[in-house]
């Protein structure tokens, strides 16, 4: 896909956010249900995905491990972007590989220590990228990217977050 093919997929998009700006917001859903041992079944729309505990918390290595999902939906997200912005900007990119890194501590998980954060301390985000565009057309690709990626732009601002319980006893039988 070139900028112009990019910008005609858009355009009408654009128009119908700035006419009617609440057709722009919409609501993503995720769901899963636990499984056996100590793991939770995602359907991600194109696989069944099972998750379960870090082998350094007591997992068996089998299932993913949802930290490093958020790591894998931080890639999915800044490449998906990366690619967009360097098309609509006409960075030719002959490879580009995005990587993260995220330092947990896993005592805070445990509960062994209450003043150990639970969660990331820190996430690196990398792009290697292989180009002939110039320094300041990749330092405007990145920074766009960082500002344009739901997933970087969500762990940096984290948004309001609510838990909810319902309890039923027919659960099994409704999906």
């Amino acid at each position: 896909m070139n900028a112009e093919e990019l910008r005609s997929i858009q355009k009408p998009i654009k128009e119908r956010y700035r006419n009617q700006p609440t057709t722009a917001l919409i609501t993503l859903k995720a769901q899963g249900r636990i499984g056996e041992g100590v793991t939770c079944n995602i359907q991600t729309g194109k696989a069944l995905v099972e998750a379960g505990l870090h082998p350094d918390t007591g997992g068996n290595g089998m299932s993913v491990c949802s930290g490093e999902m958020l790591l894998e939906a931080l890639v999915a997200c800044a490449g998906v972007t990366l690619a967009s912005v360097a098309t609509a900007l006409d960075i030719g990119l002959r490879d580009a590989v995005v990587r993260a890194e995220g330092d947990l501590d896993f005592r805070g998980t445990l509960g062994v220590s209450k003043e150990t954060p639970v969660g990331f301390q820190r996430i690196r985000l990398h792009f290697d990228l292989d180009t002939d565009a110039p320094e300041e057309q990749l330092s405007k690709l990145i920074s766009l990217t960082e500002r344009y990626c739901v997933v970087y732009q969500t762990l940096r601002q984290s948004p309001q977050m609510s838990a909810t319980l319902h309890v039923s006893r027919e659960l099994r039988g409704n999906n």
